[in-house]
């Protein structure tokens, strides 16, 4: 089982022309509704892939709520451990441009209060992984990560938002995921000269023994693992929109290794998934599922 601590939001998507710089505001004719949040999205895209998985988080009592659950309930995630608390469901205000790239103001509202008490109960052990991003205190993620090392599974923390680490929350991952950009954070955290993703990688699993996977957009991505580098291309898509093509890769790739498959292939598999996601708008609506997967990426289970 995979097990998700993380944010539940929902998203207001405006299409723009350009996005805006500094003090400059681009109007767009229009905006959407969407469910979001990191954590709800790597939940989605991993029970899309085909694990079985819980998410823990918390919403608000607001209507909000209702629509940041709605797909992760159709998808037959767990939400039992989902709070509802008294603090408004968390946001995000995403501006898509007419290349598909995106810039994003995230509001926490519950997120801020989620608590990884709730994993208390939930007989964890050494099949499960434990996913982790940074839209949830860095405290809780460390109760959270230092819980399921305890039951003897598996850390696997996205780096997103970029962000400094606590070093406590690093000795406890396994597999870390970043992208180029917080791939720089990182090296910067750590007092490690040079701006190379790469090296970093390199770096983070040679001399603090976590693997690590730098995305790379349309290059596809780079991973070392236990000393051994792994280098895969993307596939050819049409990008309309990169928005949750992360969270997708994320999810896939946690999914696949919680079926047994090995680490390449997990990659592959993540990859084909993060690929699928940006020929589509939005976040969750644009997560894919196992069978589209599995087409692109020319593998299926089991492995």
């Amino acid at each position: 089982m995979i097990v998700v601590f993380g944010s539940l939001n929902l998203d207001l998507v405006t299409p723009v022309a350009r996005l805006p710089g500094p003090g400059e505001t681009a109007a767009g004719p229009g905006y959407s509704l969407h469910p979001g949040g990191k954590g709800a999205n790597q939940a989605l895209a991993a029970r899309r892939a085909g694990a079985e998985v819980a998410l823990v988080g918390a919403v608000g009592r607001d209507g909000f709520a209702e629509i940041a659950l709605s797909l992760l309930a159709a998808d037959g995630v767990d939400l039992s451990r989902v709070a509802r608390l008294d603090a408004p469901t968390g946001a995000a205000f995403i501006a898509v441009d007419d290349a598909g790239q995106n810039q994003i103001v995230v509001a926490s509202g519950a997120n801020a209060l989620a608590r990884a008490d709730a994993l208390a109960g939930m007989g964890l052990g050494p099949a499960d992984t434990l996913l982790l991003q940074r839209e949830t205190p860095e405290r809780e993620c460390i109760r959270a990560a230092q819980a399921m090392k305890r039951a003897g599974g598996r850390v696997v923390l996205n780096l997103a938002p970029a962000g400094a680490p606590a070093p406590e929350l690093l000795s406890c991952t396994d597999l870390l995921i970043v992208n180029e950009g917080e791939a720089t954070v990182l090296a910067e955290a750590l007092g490690w000269a040079g701006r190379d993703a790469e090296a970093t990688a390199r770096r983070i699993d040679g001399e603090r023994g976590v693997g690590c996977i730098v995305t790379l957009g349309g290059e596809g991505l780079v991973a070392w693992l236990g000393g051994e580098r792994h280098r895969l291309p993307a596939p050819p898509v049409v990008v309309i929109d990169t928005v949750a093509a992360g969270d997708s890769f994320t999810g896939a790739f946690a999914a696949a290794l919680d079926g047994g498959a090995g680490f390449s292939a997990a990659l592959r598999f993540g990859l084909a998934a993060g690929s699928l996601a940006c020929t589509r708008r939005g976040a969750q609506p644009s997560v894919p599922r196992r069978a589209e997967i599995e087409a692109l990426a020319g593998t299926t289970w089991p492995w």
